[in-house]
């Protein structure tokens, strides 16, 4: 099957994790979930990225957002491996599930993985791919990095807290936004609208175009 991606809904599959067996749709329950994957266990890169996963599971946590990882080894070796990847990142827990997918069925019908990257076995590796599932067990966001390429967690929260705001507003974020800072009107918004929904006020930026429609408000 094609691989999914944004606006897709999230097959309803039943895993094996190190917190026991589950379907997807089950541990997403309605709400925010961030899913993720790795090319292997006991890896140099991934084991940065489960550390410092673990070490923002509190920020996600505070946005009701879960966490879900994704490797092609077994449970017994993400177990192992949970020990390595708190040792390297100090006062980190690795309390989310990690799925275990030796068969490289799972990542397959979710778009998780690498055409360039093989095992010694010649099977393929898991990319760094990143999904935020909605409540709607729908994808709102992914990333897509090769395996070679470590994530940064800052810009993971920072583009959680874009899909998160604008699901409740009639907004978008604009380049380099963080929580906080002004947000941008949809064009679908008309100004007579803008003043219903937004009472706080807008800015309409002028423009060489003439046109009206950066208009810049705080939600």
């Amino acid at each position: 099957m094609p691989g999914i991606t944004i606006g897709d809904t999230v097959p309803n599959l039943e895993v094996q994790t190190t917190h026991g067996k589950f379907k997807l749709h089950d541990y997403f329950n309605n709400g925010w979930t961030i899913i993720f994957s790795h090319p292997a266990d006991f890896t140099p890169v991934c084991t940065t990225e489960l550390g410092k996963m673990a070490a923002y599971l509190p920020e996600f946590e505070k946005r009701g957002v879960k966490l879900l990882g994704f490797s092609c080894d077994d449970v017994q070796s993400h177990k192992e491996w949970i020990k390595d990847v708190e040792a390297y990142t100090p006062g980190c827990k690795v309390t989310y599930p990690i799925v275990a997918d030796p068969s490289r069925e799972i990542i397959k019908q979710l778009n998780m993985v690498d055409p360039n990257e093989k095992d010694s076995s010649g099977n393929q590796l898991p990319s760094r791919a990143l999904h935020i599932v909605g409540s709607d067990n729908k994808i709102k966001l992914s990333f897509l990095y090769p395996a070679t390429t470590g994530r940064n967690m800052d810009e993971v929260l920072r583009a959680m807290d874009s899909v998160l705001t604008v699901s409740k507003y009639k907004v978008a974020t604009p380049a380099n936004w963080k929580q906080g800072d002004p947000v941008v009107i949809s064009p679908q918004v008309s100004n007579e609208e803008a003043k219903q929904v937004f009472p706080q006020g807008f800015e309409t930026k002028n423009l060489p175009s003439g046109k009206e429609y950066l208009r810049f408000t705080n939600v």
